[in-house]
């Protein structure tokens, strides 16, 4: 199978570069499966049921969230109902939505994701994302009764993301690292046969500060002020993330690299 995986979506700049490029490459590059993670499209800030619809219809099969998965009210009512839309995992059980599942490609293939948050620098406590991950996958083995499985670890530590890649390496198809908007130039196949990259980047401007107009980023730094508030900047959008190849009978990747569409940043 063809899985194509795109770093955080940054306001309408990530968006619309989503919408008018995405549902070509579907069929230009013959994808199976699309993961996008959401996080930031809204305004920089989570993301709305009206923009999941949107990527939906351009071709996203799954959406993650991440920290920012709570910041948009009208999405909490959504989660319930609307299981292609993922928060991460390890949030407590009475938690609103679920962070993973078990989708159907139009071939007839199974597609498990499942979206952790990392713990290293994070405020929002999530309970260990590797036993987490141990948990969930009782119930999914790779080649077996699921065809692939993606693993989604929004985290701002390098070396947690690597971690978990190393912990899963051989029991999953992709682990991908997503949050920090940077994308990393470590695309490989680890020993066992897990696709692996630390950081996707993300869909948005890159002349910017993560995908936000300089100015308040700026001025956070120089004067530790906050007055200016962070908007996305609103350049040209920039697709990044991992497009990744599986072998049929083991569920484990043939080729892994990343992408960056419809120019190099």
């Amino acid at each position: 199978m063809k899985l194509l995986f795109l770093g955080d979506v940054v306001g309408r700049a990530g968006r619309d570069a989503i919408l008018k490029h995405l549902p070509g490459l579907r069929k230009e590059w013959n994808l199976d499966f699309i993961v996008i993670d959401g996080d930031n499209a809204a305004s920089g800030f989570g993301i709305s049921p009206q923009i999941c619809r949107e990527f939906f219809d351009a071709g996203a099969d799954v959406i993650t969230g991440g920290d920012h998965v709570w910041d948009q009210k009208e999405l909490v009512p959504y989660l319930s109902t609307e299981k292609r839309v993922l928060r991460p995992q390890n949030f407590p059980d009475k938690t609103p939505g679920t962070g993973h599942g078990i989708y159907t490609t139009l071939g007839g293939k199974k597609v498990m994701v499942l979206h952790l948050l990392g713990q290293v620098f994070h405020r929002e406590h999530a309970s260990c994302p590797f036993a987490c991950a141990d948990s969930v996958l009782e119930q999914a083995r790779l080649g077996a009764n699921v065809n692939a499985i993606i693993v989604d670890m929004h985290a701002e530590a390098t070396s947690e993301k690597m971690a978990m890649g190393q912990y899963l390496n051989g029991r999953v198809s992709l682990v991908v690292g997503s949050h920090t908007h940077v994308p990393t130039m470590d695309a490989r196949i680890l020993s066992k046969g897990t696709a692996y990259q630390t950081d996707a980047g993300m869909c948005g401007d890159y002349d910017s500060v993560i995908g936000f107009k300089p100015e308040a980023p700026l001025e956070r730094f120089l004067s530790k002020r906050t007055k200016i508030k962070l908007e996305p900047a609103s350049g040209e959008g920039i697709m990044c993330g991992t497009l990744v190849e599986t072998d049929d009978s083991t569920g484990l990747a043939t080729s892994c690299r990343a992408i960056q569409y419809p120019r190099a940043i």
